[in-house]
């Protein structure tokens, strides 16, 4: 629960959150920031016979050093010659006060005279924090916690990250139904059709960064590259981090187009997680093998698993999971799953990790 003091909003303000909403998932998935919409509402009375409501300005954040979804609203409003003096900003995330590669949405808001804020989650960033106390604090009337279980399934791994202080972690299977995921002879590819991979890929474009250790580098000498249906290079390619001690020979495929590549010689995955937050990494894909996968686990790191299973068999082979320490079925690791997708052949399973399980 918010900060606020209602939660209901008004029908035209539960509405301008809806579309504000519509307009966050307009920004990118990846990068440090959050996905951000702003809808500005005009007050009672702005023109003869007008009621409250009518939107004067639109805007989302569209990626690190661009402006904040409440400045391009404001913008947008200006660009069309209207006044934004006591209307109402609704938006899906309470707006920032501290000053980074852009100055804060506070700020702005109070400059440009606005007298009313409708917000969904306040904002866990403690970089962040206290736009709300300084609206407040200035005479702006603050209501938060509008569509809130909407704006946090959209905001999930960024508010996740930014609260327990490491990137969110998701961790890739790629089986057969017994739980493969190599042959006896250690051949892999490929065990999923082309649309799971293709989904995969997807995955891939969406994130800050993909991991894997040193044991998949040498095995497997991935590209760990995010590519369209044609097999082009997506636009977006995430950061290629390598876990492990060991050396890595010149000239494999990571050194082709792609991401950076970053080598963090630790075997402990919340090392690796610490250095890639000091970086403001916020969402990672572990693709590595059946070691890294356990080590992963047992850390207690990882926030959701998406299996992707083609019915397939092998009965022998290398596991999708090495050892987690468990001993009897009481000690499982029972996740909950979210969604289960048909693709092509395979289907997605995507589960997530519970708390009391971590």
């Amino acid at each position: 629960m918010g900060t606020g003091t209602a939660v209901e909003g008004t029908e035209v303000e539960r509405d301008a959150m809806a579309r504000a909403l519509d307009l966050a998932r307009r920004g990118p998935a990846h990068g440090p920031n959050p996905r951000v919409g702003c809808v500005l509402l005009a007050p009672a009375g702005t023109a003869a016979g007008e009621l409250p409501g009518r939107v004067l300005g639109e805007g989302w954040h569209r990626g690190a050093g661009t402006p904040h979804a409440e400045v391009a609203a404001l913008a947008d409003a200006r660009s069309r010659g209207l006044d934004v003096r006591g209307a109402t900003a609704v938006v899906t995330l309470e707006p920032c006060d501290h000053t980074g590669r852009t100055g804060p949405c506070s700020a702005a808001l109070l400059a440009a005279g606005v007298a009313r804020v409708v917000v969904a989650v306040p904002d866990p960033n403690p970089a962040a924090v206290g736009g709300a106390d300084r609206l407040r604090a200035a005479g702006v009337e603050v209501v938060v916690g509008v569509a809130e279980d909407a704006s946090r399934a959209l905001l999930g791994p960024w508010l996740l990250a930014v609260s327990r202080g490491r990137p969110h972690v998701t961790l890739k299977l790629a089986t057969t139904l017994d739980g493969r995921v190599a042959a006896a002879d250690g051949s892999s590819r490929w065990i999923t059709s082309p649309e799971a991979r293709a989904h995969a890929h997807a995955l891939r474009a969406e994130v800050d960064a993909l991991v894997v250790g040193t044991g998949t580098a040498l095995a497997d000498d991935p590209a760990l590259t995010a590519r369209d249906a044609d097999g082009a290079l997506a636009a977006h390619q995430p950061l290629r981090v390598v876990v492990g001690e060991r050396d890595l020979p010149v000239g494999g495929r990571l050194s082709g187009p792609g991401g950076e590549v970053l080598r963090l010689r630790t075997r402990d995955p919340r090392e690796a997680l610490a250095a890639l937050h000091e970086r403001e990494t916020r969402r990672v894909l572990v693709e590595g093998g059946p070691t890294l996968a356990a080590a992963f686990l047992r850390a207690g790191v990882v926030d959701q698993v998406h299996a992707y299973v083609a019915p397939v068999l092998l009965g022998a082979g290398r596991p999708a999971v090495a050892d987690l320490g468990i001993g009897t079925i009481g000690d499982a690791l029972r996740l909950r799953t979210r969604e289960v997708r048909p693709l092509g052949p395979d289907v997605l399973v995507v589960a997530d990790v519970e708390e009391e399980e971590r």
